[in-house]
């Protein structure tokens, strides 16, 4: 969707402060043995109690109120009895709609204590974060969807992973998926320039290995062809001639 009123700008802004709520309260939560499924019930918590719906249920009728997926999977895990152990690389991937908005964010964690900076996962952990941070500098009206890809990919290919080409981000607003689609790699079809007040999510979703990804047999769970790491971050954002408009960030 693109904004055109200060009432859609606050409606947004409002399901963005929703999504963040509900990430912290699930980062907060994390530690050896809880369950997948135990995050989302948390998260799903904070979601009801601001008055907030699923956007995976609303939408695609998703088994759990947000996607959480570990290690080799990249996105749409399913919540479920899997406990986690220290050092899995967790993707908390949470989108709401609330009065009919929707907003969508994602992020990566590593569970248990700290480890070493060059362990593979914090590296691709930060790479995500970085290529994202790249991505800013780019996503700005006038500028096409494709430049947003061309940053990400670059940066993250200079860290020596990949880009999950399958998988990228999206128009949002009124539902989950909506044009343009943004891809993060510079895609020639991604050509449609981006426009103020146009509402997209921008979200590395990276690989350690070939970037190669399947669908697991849930049907809904995408996974890493080759067993890599994996790892996801994500904002819902508001595109001006500046920089744009974080909905989805911490305050």
């Amino acid at each position: 969707m693109s904004i055109h009123t200060p009432e859609e700008l606050a409606a947004m802004r409002e399901s963005g402060h929703i999504v963040r709520l509900m990430l912290e309260a699930m980062k907060a939560a994390v530690r050896s043995g809880i369950t997948t499924e135990q995050l989302d019930e948390i998260g799903g918590e904070v979601m009801r109690q601001n008055g907030a719906v699923s956007g995976p249920v609303t939408v695609y009728q998703f088994p759990g109120v947000s996607c959480i997926s570990v290690n080799d999977e990249i996105v749409h895990g399913i919540p479920s009895n899997r406990r986690l152990r220290n050092g899995d690389l967790l993707k908390l991937d949470v989108t709401i709609s609330k009065d009919g908005f929707m907003a969508d964010a994602a992020e990566t964690v590593i569970v248990g204590p700290p480890i070493t900076e060059s362990a593979i996962g914090s590296r691709l952990a930060v790479c995500a974060q970085r290529a994202f941070a790249q991505a800013m500098q780019v996503a700005r009206a006038g500028h096409r969807v494709r430049d947003i890809g061309r940053v990400v990919e670059k940066e993250v290919n200079a860290a020596g992973f990949h880009v999950i080409r399958d998988l990228c981000g999206h128009g949002i607003g009124r539902t989950i998926h909506e044009k343009p689609s943004v891809p993060n790699w510079p895609d020639p079809s991604a050509s449609d320039f981006l426009t103020e007040g146009l509402v997209i999510t921008i979200e590395p979703i990276i690989a350690s290995r070939s970037g190669k990804s399947i669908l697991a047999r849930d049907g809904w769970t995408v996974r890493t062809a080759d067993r890599g790491l994996a790892a996801h971050y994500e904002h819902t954002l508001v595109i001006t001639k500046n920089e744009p408009l974080l909905l989805t960030a911490a305050a």
